[in-house]
């Protein structure tokens, strides 16, 4: 390790993964465990707050530990090395969010070492940093989940433009509302992808649910109507005695979804850089979140990026979900890039916003 080299210790508990990481300068991944909750969950249909708290604090310590021993096996490493505690303080879950920022707090003062608040979005476009070490701004990012649909100008490290957001539902969350409508289980988006992209139908064979796009221009998305519709569609081939093609749905549906998706991003793209004198210098797009992790999306993303010979960047799918490492590469730039240090008095602030 030389001097320049600046070790991070963070800690993610936004919904219901409970996870710890220790990455170096913000690009490298020298220890991550990830305890999810999946299983926990699943007899619920979904994650239930209370639930995910209380596994959070039977899990925080452990997997810290288990994240130092991995550490101290794979790189000799020891606490005393560690010179920053990251922490996400929003936006998820209150409870959750608590759990892991009292761990942080704990252990920044602790180790006697500088605590930086994290905000979770952040964290996800930051896991691009670590995938692609050639990446830096300024780049567009498709930021899709269970809770957020947001399409982004990534200016600088810390310095971020909301170019369109969902008006509704996020597009992971009407993945999984379509998934329990479909009797899928929790959580649906992988198995709605993993039966749409082996479907073998033609487009003009499957049912045709609509793609939402604005009048006035914007890049905003909305995921409610295609999710009525599939409903609606379901219903009215239920009353009419005819039989529901699961796999048809799926295909139909995330067709739909990634269609406006990866449209609604390259029009973004295209949109600023017609705003700056230098064009060819915003090139680049990345898709981060949990629904980056769809296949579909993916292959169609690069698909049209392709064809328009646009950089495309979507991290490795274990940096997609909620991660810690993901928390630590955004501490690390905040860090560097002077935003302040929190105190032991740091919140929890469950509808936290982009840049904020």
């Amino acid at each position: 390790m030389n001097e320049k080299d600046i070790i991070t210790l963070s800690i993610e508990t936004s919904c219901d993964e409970t996870a710890a990481a220790i990455t170096k300068n913000g690009r490298e991944v020298l220890a991550s465990v990830v305890a999810t909750q999946i299983d926990l969950h699943k007899k619920y249909g979904g994650v239930v707050p209370e639930i995910a708290s209380r596994k959070h604090l039977e899990s925080i310590m452990p997997v810290i530990d288990e994240t130092l021993e991995e550490w101290n096996q794979n790189c000799g490493g020891v606490k005393e090395d560690i010179d920053l505690v990251a922490v996400t303080y929003g936006p998820g879950l209150v409870g959750a969010l608590l759990v892991g920022m009292s761990a942080g707090k704990a252990m920044a003062y602790a180790l006697n070492k500088p605590l930086i608040a994290v905000n979770h979005i952040e964290g996800h476009i930051a896991a691009a940093y670590i995938t692609y070490l050639e990446l830096e701004p300024p780049f567009v990012c498709l930021i899709v989940s269970g809770g957020h649909s947001h399409v982004v100008l990534v200016k600088d490290y810390i310095q971020f433009e909301i170019l369109g957001r969902t008006r509704d539902d996020a597009a992971g969350e009407a993945y999984d509302k379509i998934a329990r409508v479909l009797g899928l289980g929790y959580p649906g988006g992988p198995e709605i992808d993993n039966r749409a992209i082996a479907n073998p139908k033609s487009m003009s064979e499957l049912p045709q649910f609509p793609r939402v796009n604005f009048s006035d221009g914007t890049s905003d998305f909305s995921f409610s109507g295609v999710k009525t519709s599939v409903m609606n569609y379901i219903n009215k081939e239920q009353m009419q005695g005819r039989e529901i093609f699961v796999d048809d749905i799926c295909a139909g549906f995330q067709t739909a979804v990634s269609d406006v998706l990866v449209q609604h991003t390259l029009d973004a793209l295209t949109k600023c850089k017609k705003n700056i004198s230098n064009p060819d210098s915003l090139n680049k797009i990345a898709v981060v979140g949990g629904v980056a992790a769809n296949k579909g999306l993916r292959a169609k993303m690069k698909e049209l990026c392709d064809v328009e010979h646009i950089e495309l960047f979507i991290p490795d799918f274990e940096l997609c979900t909620d991660n810690a490492a993901m928390i630590g590469a955004a501490g690390y730039y905040s860090f560097i890039n002077g935003r302040k240090i929190s105190g032991l008095d740091l919140n929890a602030i469950p509808n936290l916003k982009l840049g904020e």
